[in-house]
């Protein structure tokens, strides 16, 4: 399969024409602004290489911080700081076990946000 040539300018139509019917239809069916908000915030998080990394590994297995920052070679500090980023965005949650924190995703709907971003690149870069 050929990939598309991207213009730097959108095709736009030629004439101004309102569709009502299509407007009103989908105007009703836009999400609220504030749940957008929160949309926007949560792909802000996970728009970061080194979270997807810690989501990727987390999707796997349980781990305590020190096993992610040997996994992705990263320091410990480092791998704290993206979990705390995670933890405050719900992305995450921990629990003690002794004096060891691991740390799992929240929910599947985590693993399934991730999937769905490798599933679309998949398919529009590596055919």
């Amino acid at each position: 399969m050929a990939k598309k040539k991207v213009s730097a300018d959108a095709p736009a139509c030629e004439i101004t024409c309102l569709h009502e019917d299509v407007l009103k239809r989908v105007g009703h069916g836009l999400t609220d602004p504030e749940v957008l908000r929160w949309v926007a915030a949560l792909f802000k998080v996970m728009g970061d290489p080194s979270r997807l990394k810690i989501v990727n590994a987390l999707i796997l297995s349980e781990m305590c911080v020190c096993d992610l920052a040997a996994l992705l070679k990263m320091t410990p500090s480092a791998v704290s700081h993206q979990l705390q980023i995670l933890r405050q965005s719900d992305l995450v949650k921990w629990r003690r076990d002794g004096k060891i924190i691991y740390y799992s995703l929240d929910d599947e709907h985590v693993s399934n946000i991730f999937y769905q971003g490798l599933v679309h690149v998949n398919e529009k870069h590596h055919p």
